[in-house]
C-alpha cells in the first residue's frame, strides 16, 4: 500500500471524498465501508484516519459540499435583476448540470444523508430546508409579479428537485440522449409548466 496521490490543485481530503462518494453510491452507505474506501484508493485503511475521523464525517463532507455549492448558486440567481422564470430555469439548468457533470456527490447528498448522525444531521437538515425555502421564494415572487400561475411554491420546489433527481436512471440507461437534449427537455417541461399563459 502507498500514499493517497495528489495533483497540485486537489488535496488529499478531496480525493478521499471523491472516491468515497463513488463508493457510497455504488454500495450505500451501509455497505461501504473505510476498508473498501482505503483499498480504491491503494492505501492502509488506517490512515484515512489522518484526513477523516469517520465514515459518518465522510458523508457530512459529501452533503456539506453540495449543499454549499448549491447555496452559494441560489445567493447569486437571487440577486440576479431578472425575471423569476429566468432565475429558475437558471437554477434548474445548475441542478441538472450538477446531476450530469458531479453525479456521485450530488446521488449521495440526495439519497444517503438520512445516514448522517447529530450535530451532523441537524446540521445539514438546516441548509437543506434553507436552500428549499429560498428556491420557493423565487417561485412566490414569479406569482406576485403575475409570471407564474398561482401554485403553491414549496410543492413545485420538491416536485422540480426531485425530477432533477430522477437523472439517476438517466445515468443508467443504455440507450440514453445526450447530456443536452436531456437539459434542454426538462427545461422545456419543467419551465413550461410554470408559466402563466
Amino acid at each position: 500500500m502507498g500514499r493517497i496521490k495528489t495533483t497540485y490543485n486537489i488535496s488529499k481530503k478531496e480525493i478521499i471524498i471523491d472516491k468515497a462518494a463513488a463508493l457510497i453510491r455504488e454500495k450505500g452507505f451501509k455497505a461501504a465501508s473505510m476498508r473498501d474506501l482505503a483499498e480504491i484508493i491503494g492505501v492502509e485503511a488506517a490512515s484515512l484516519y489522518n484526513h477523516i475521523k469517520s465514515k459518518n464525517e465522510l458523508l457530512y463532507e459529501i452533503c456539506l459540499h453540495v449543499a454549499n455549492v448549491y447555496n452559494k448558486k441560489i445567493n447569486i440567481i437571487s440577486d440576479e435583476q431578472i425575471s423569476s422564470i429566468e432565475k429558475i430555469e437558471m437554477l434548474l439548468r445548475f441542478h441538472i448540470q450538477c446531476m450530469i457533470q458531479n453525479f456521485e456527490k450530488v446521488f449521495v447528498s440526495d439519497r444517503e444523508w438520512k445516514h448522517l448522525s447529530e450535530p451532523y444531521l441537524s446540521n445539514f437538515q438546516n441548509l437543506r430546508r434553507n436552500y428549499r425555502k429560498k428556491f420557493a421564494a423565487i417561485i412566490e415572487e414569479g406569482i406576485k409579479k403575475e409570471e407564474i400561475k398561482k401554485i403553491d411554491a414549496t410543492t413545485a420546489v420538491l416536485i422540480m428537485l426531485y425530477a432533477v433527481s430522477g437523472i439517476e436512471s438517466w445515468h443508467r440507461s443504455k440507450q440514453k440522449i445526450s447530456g443536452n437534449a436531456l437539459e434542454e427537455n426538462m427545461i422545456a417541461i419543467l419551465i413550461g409548466g410554470l408559466k402563466k399563459l
